[in-house]
């Protein structure tokens, strides 16, 4: 029933995999998405990752699906390789239940039936930093974010002005390239980057699930994306900003045709071509006064999709957003900030119908820190001009034992999920299918514990967590419209630990326990995999010379087969190995390649969809 819902995972670390170094108490790391405001993560109680620039050219990750693959607490679904639709399944909730943020802008797709995001279609060239939150988010970031939040930043604008660009090429008609510009001059900081990906021949379609003589048609993904970031000083306390991002993909994959005598479905002899537009934008202003520091934003996205399927005919879909917020931090003293915000939002469908919602928020946060006590405390309430308000809470406090190298946190909270469009006004009368216009937000309710030690150059952790979700949107009984009746539970355990075996060299292993189940059929929710073993080294060789290595364990879960005449099946687990290295022979260029998948792996996931074997590929950096 709940048949894609859920899968759960657990991440107790405050450490990503990508920042494998014992973490002490004076830790200055500083994350931003976890209270709304830049705060030391020994501060923050709060189940988070995050992944900065220098990880991502270490491990050369050309996507945001290859930079969350690893991380704790998730699991990423991919149809195919590089583009192909990808979802994401944080700690057990389902992949429209992450809010996602691009430099503030919720990049939600309006026109999807789920309102969810497509990761596969953003690329990581421009990326600066990547936070990931765990639990329910909802009492500072409202829908969407029921499972947790995915906050992405791009690339600033700081220091001397510099021209850098790459190039590289491998393995299924792999070429990618680069080319970037930034840096600030006075008052004026802006940054550029333009990126091109292309993979033309990737192997998706299993060969046993064609018809005798049928040949397998390889997937193909080209994606150009275009993003810029300004900032300009027009005092020494008052600035403004402007983003914006364009991301324009084609992609030829196999669909699905349907035999008519044997009322079965198989990959089609003819590619499906799907064409992908979206578009992100916001203005910002910026003033602080003495203790007040205020931010007015006005952002805009679009998501526009065409498809041409041989089988099925042509079909357009087009969303937008348009969000209007102000955000007031007040410094009441040394140690505590009173963060008070409204928003307010209009989401749209244009096509293939005319709807909207308009969405109104407030919020406010208390985040103090006193001595080794510290945390956060927040509370929100949103009003949709469908179905009312809703409020929310969260709260997360933190210990540090400063004798021991002690840490112990908790967190606890609520999250909801609004329905989307689709799923309010879009009819489908020729399946005998219908909106709901009546339906109300999925919930949830979540808390987690854990304790974190370090001793030296070594430190570990383990957090056990639970959800309890509610009101899940799914079919009715005679499969004709959408009603709230699922219901879901999850919870696990996660574990780490890192050692810094010399200043050049660090490991991290993580471990996530997830048991996930659909308290309605009372089975294990699909895609949910019960255990996670993430393994990462990285090694400074020389001060030219980096390595960097992961490994990558997913255990056995529960899917469909490829068209879901097999409703549950258990998939066999899977290994994955990558390795990294650069050299910089210059000091304007730098040599690099990568193998992923070193030991051939060859699985599903989703079922019924290969992944690449393994894949060898080089290029050159270059930087002015």
């Amino acid at each position: 029933m709940l048949k894609s819902f859920f899968r759960i995972t657990t991440t107790v670390a405050v450490i990503g995999p990508f920042a494998a170094q014992a973490q002490g108490l004076h830790d200055d790391t500083v994350i931003v998405s976890a209270t709304r405001v830049p705060t030391p993560v020994v501060q923050v109680a709060t189940s988070n990752s995050i992944v900065t620039a220098v990880d991502i050219e270490a491990r050369q990750l050309r996507d945001l699906p290859s930079i969350l693959r690893t991380l704790p607490g998730l699991n990423v679904m991919q149809t195919g390789g590089v583009g192909g639709q990808t979802s994401l399944f944080l700690r057990g909730a389902n992949p429209n239940h992450t809010k996602v943020l691009l430099d503030g802008i919720d990049i939600a797709d309006s026109s999807n039936p789920a309102n969810a995001v497509d990761f596969g279609k953003l690329m990581a060239g421009d990326l600066a930093r990547v936070e990931v939150l765990r639990g329910p988010q909802s009492g500072l970031y409202g829908s969407d974010a029921l499972g947790g939040v995915v906050s992405l930043t791009t690339q600033p604008g700081e220091g001397p002005f510099k021209l850098t660009g790459s190039a590289e090429g491998g393995s299924f008609d792999t070429f990618n390239q680069t080319l970037g510009l930034g840096g600030s001059d006075g008052a004026l900081h802006a940054s550029g980057m333009v990126q091109h990906v292309h993979a033309g021949g990737t192997p998706v379609t299993p060969l046993d699930l064609l018809p005798p003589g049928q040949k397998r048609n390889d997937d193909y993904f080209d994606n150009v994306t275009a993003s810029t970031k300004l900032g300009y000083d027009v005092t020494d306390n008052f600035d403004l900003g402007l983003v914006g991002r364009y991301n324009g993909s084609v992609s030829r994959i196999t669909g699905d045709a349907f035999d008519f005598n044997t009322f079965m479905s198989y990959p089609s002899p003819q590619q499906t071509r799907i064409a992908v537009t979206q578009y992100q934008t916001r203005g910002t202003a910026h003033l602080v006064l003495d203790r007040f520091e205020q931010t007015v934003g006005l952002a805009y996205s679009s998501v526009i999709t065409s498809t041409a399927d041989p089988d099925n005919g042509p079909s357009r879909y087009a969303g937008d957003r348009v969000k209007l917020d102000w955000q007031g931090n007040l410094a009441l003293d040394d140690a505590t900030t009173l963060v008070l915000g409204a928003e307010t939002a209009r989401d749209a469908i244009h096509v293939p119908l005319s709807e909207g919602i308009t969405l109104n928020s407030g919020y406010a946060e208390v985040q103090s820190a006193w001595g080794g006590l510290a945390g956060s405390a927040s509370v929100r309430l949103d009003d949709h001009s469908r179905f009312g308000s809703r409020a929310t809470w969260r709260i997360a406090p933190v210990w540090n034992i400063e004798a021991t190298g002690t840490r112990l946190k908790a967190s606890a909270g609520t999250g909801f999920k609004a329905p989307s469009l689709v799923q309010l006004y879009q009819d489908f009368p020729a399946f005998g299918f219908f909106a709901n216009p009546n339906l109300k937000p999925e919930t949830s309710t979540g808390y987690d514990v854990g304790v974190e030690q370090v001793l030296g150059d070594v430190s570990g952790g383990v957090t056990f967590f639970y959800n309890d979700i509610r009101n899940l949107i799914s079919n009715n009984a005679s499969f004709t419209s959408n009603i709230n009746v699922g219901k879901a539970q999850t919870q696990g355990v996660e574990a780490f630990a890192a050692w810094k075996v010399m200043a050049d060299l660090s490991l991290h292993a993580d471990y996530t326990y997830t048991d996930a189940t659909d308290e309605v059929a009372h089975l294990a929710l699909l895609r949910r995999p019960r255990n996670r073993i993430n393994l990462s080294a990285d090694w400074r060789a020389t001060d030219d010379l980096q390595f960097a290595a992961t490994l990558l364990y997913v255990g056995p879960q529960i899917d469909g087969n490829r068209d879901f005449s097999i409703p549950r099946q258990k998939m066999p687990g899977y290994t994955l190995a990558n390795v990294a290295a650069s050299w910089r022979i210059t000091d304007s260029y730098t040599l690099f390649g990568r193998v992923e998948n070193a030991f051939d792996e060859h699985y599903q996931n989703p079922g019924g969809f290969l992944r690449q074997g393994i894949g060898a590929y080089g290029g050159i950096k270059a930087s002015f």
